[in-house]
């Protein structure tokens, strides 16, 4: 259980709990001898059957709000504390307003300082808290009245805190931890302190620690103020980290994760509640967890914009952030995370903003996945990412009706009927317009139907084509299952004459023609007809290739391929012993049927299931 302070500086939200806890949270000596908290404090309340009840006591002047909002990140409730004698601050609103804006965790109020009015006073005041906390959506709050001066109050606000619910937390997720404090300990080396937003983490476990970019161990763990062997979300944990981890390369803002993403975003999507105006093109402060940058805002429509931060952060699905105004005066909206990089282009378009409106109104996971998935499929680690949860914990509930997994992307069934249907359609024109072709290889077809989208995924629903006999491999060529050979008896007998020739050296149509004395056109329909059975290929227009002497080629490249190496045309000519003019053209058919792909003076595989 995490609770965390909020109100007005010197309202006595410190001394407060150290009438609850017995605990002074101020531990700066700055804060001690001014009065004054100005950043994060913790007071740990052991409790008689063993659990223990933390506070986050936070700063109330205006001028350290950003260290208030470091520390609301994953609490489990809030404490509102308003003086007796003042009431209502502008410190009481602010900070309830962004309470409401990060989630609206559950609240209870402390009116302190109690003694000091008359029970008029304390009336108005009370009066003045229902009738903001209702405006803000808290529809009923339990409210104490409490002085640490003559206690009263103390015991039963003490005793209605212990009976607080702990939050329900999700089974099966990633950890992740928002630091908020780093320090060295003698003897121990870096400890980081923070709350866990999501999972579990025990000593020993790997994580990644993102101000250093690299994978750290848990050497040592706390929970609650208390060592412990594992500790998970909900909880204030310090952990003592080994693997070169140097205090002074880590600080407030990063994050101990599970996994993380191949990259921070630098720009998302969000849908806003907003308590003040907000301009297009406008510049903020955005708080997300322990983190702070500056960014700009595009509005959408009147619910949804495009957030773009000035230094990416670690963003998850359904995160929450706090935007205040450049100058850091006002707090005017929160945010809450509705898609990771989003396109580039078309966000205003009616159905894309239509889309975005049934995403955030789907009421579970399958709806959500099956809204997410509809524009195109995703990785399943980005997918594990966006939720946080682990690749059983998505897949478990999943209709198979509705979903597939192929090459590690989620697909919609409709998806997959759609692309296949497209690959079939590309082939049957691929037929059409290289009819002297035996067909085409998988990478060469997936640059045609879908150049845009994962090839991993496109080549894996080709292979199911072909596994359904849907599409038939020929020595490496794709074609449709009716794209036959018709000889007609001239071109079948030219082809028994022609067909022993086809040895290590390649033929013109012209000089073939000669060669067995027949009509250069007849000669040339034949060999157009004899290739589209894969047992010749035209490296260019009118000359022929056996394929075994092209798979031989091939295999040279694939050779090279195995160390590493690229293939350049002066090298492929040596290793035929042939001119460099017909050692390009073999080389540029290579790239042309997307066996190979060329990079500068090199030719690099590309698919290396062709001519096997």
């Amino acid at each position: 259980m995490i609770i965390a302070t909020a109100g007005h500086v010197d309202h006595g939200k410190t001394s407060l709990l150290q009438a609850i806890t017995g605990v002074n949270a101020d531990r700066l000596p700055e804060e001690k001898s001014r009065g004054m908290s100005i950043d994060l404090g913790y007071a740990y309340w052991p409790q008689p059957d063993g659990q223990t009840i933390g506070f986050i006591d936070v700063p109330g002047h205006e001028k350290f709000l950003s260290n208030m909002l470091s520390g609301i990140g994953g609490i489990d409730h809030a404490l509102l504390v308003v003086a007796a004698d003042d009431g209502i601050m502008p410190q009481t609103r602010e900070h309830l307003a962004i309470l409401q804006l990060s989630g609206q965790p559950a609240l209870t109020v402390a009116v302190t300082k109690s003694d000091s009015v008359e029970p008029a006073q304390r009336k108005a005041v009370d009066q003045q808290i229902r009738q903001l906390t209702r405006q803000l959506g808290w529809e009923s709050v339990a409210l104490f009245t409490t002085s640490t001066v003559n206690g009263e109050g103390i015991a039963e606000l003490s005793h209605h805190l212990r009976q607080l619910p702990e939050r329900p937390l999700w089974q099966d997720q990633a950890f992740r931890l928002a630091i908020d404090r780093v320090f060295n300990v003698k003897g121990a080396g870096v400890v980081v302190t923070g709350t866990a937003l999501s999972g579990d983490v025990g000593i020993g476990d790997s994580l990644w620690l993102t101000g250093m970019n690299k994978r750290v161990r848990v050497r040592n763990l706390h929970a609650q103020n208390q060592p412990v062997e594992q500790a998970h979300a909900g909880q204030r944990i310090a952990l003592n980290l080994s693997g070169g981890v140097e205090k002074a390369e880590v600080s407030r803002g990063d994050w101990l994760l599970t996994t993380a993403p191949e990259r921070p975003c630098g720009r998302a999507i969000v849908s806003l509640q907003s308590h003040q105006p907000l301009h297009q093109g406008q510049s903020l402060h955005i708080h997300h967890a322990a983190s702070h940058t500056t960014g700009r805002i595009s509005l959408l429509d009147d619910r949804f914009a495009e957030l773009l931060f000035d230094n990416p952060l670690w963003l998850a699905g359904d995160d929450r952030l706090i935007l205040r105004d450049i100058s850091a005066r006002q707090t005017l909206a929160g945010a809450r995370i509705v898609l990771l990089a989003p396109p580039k282009r078309g966000k205003r378009q009616p159905a894309f903003l239509n889309w975005l409106h049934q995403l955030e109104n789907a009421t579970n996971l399958e709806e959500r996945l099956e809204r997410l998935l509809q524009p195109h499929p995703w990785r399943m680690d980005a997918l594990h990412w966006f939720f946080q949860r682990t690749g059983e914990a998505i897949t478990a509930s999943l209709n198979s009706a509705t979903f597939i997994q192929a090459a590690g992307y989620l697909l919609l069934r409709q998806t997959q009927r759609e692309w296949q249907s497209g690959l079939i359609s590309a082939l049957e024109d691929y037929h059409q317009q290289h009819s002297d072709r035996p067909g085409i290889g998988r990478d060469r077809l997936r640059r045609l139907a879908f150049p845009g989208q994962p090839a991993a995924l496109v080549l894996a629903l080709t292979d199911q084509l072909i596994a359904q006999n849907l599409l038939i491999n020929n020595r490496g060529w794709l074609h449709l299952p009716d794209f036959r050979i018709r000889f007609d008896d001239r071109e079948a007998a030219l082809w028994q004459q022609a067909e022993p020739l086809f040895g290590s050296e390649a033929w013109w149509v012209r000089d073939l023609a000669v060669q067995l004395g027949c009509d250069e056109d007849l000669m040339r329909q034949t060999l157009r007809k004899a290739a589209q059975s894969g047992a010749i290929t035209a490296i260019v227009n009118d000359r022929y290739y056996s394929h075994t002497q092209l798979t031989r080629f091939a295999g040279l490249i694939c050779q090279r391929a195995e160390t590493g190496q690229g293939t350049r045309a002066g090298d492929f000519r040596d290793q035929l012993g042939t001119g460099r003019k017909l050692a390009v053209q073999i080389l540029e058919f290579f790239d042309h049927c997307g066996f190979t792909q060329r990079k500068g003076n090199e030719h690099l595989l590309r698919d290396s299931q062709m001519f096997r």
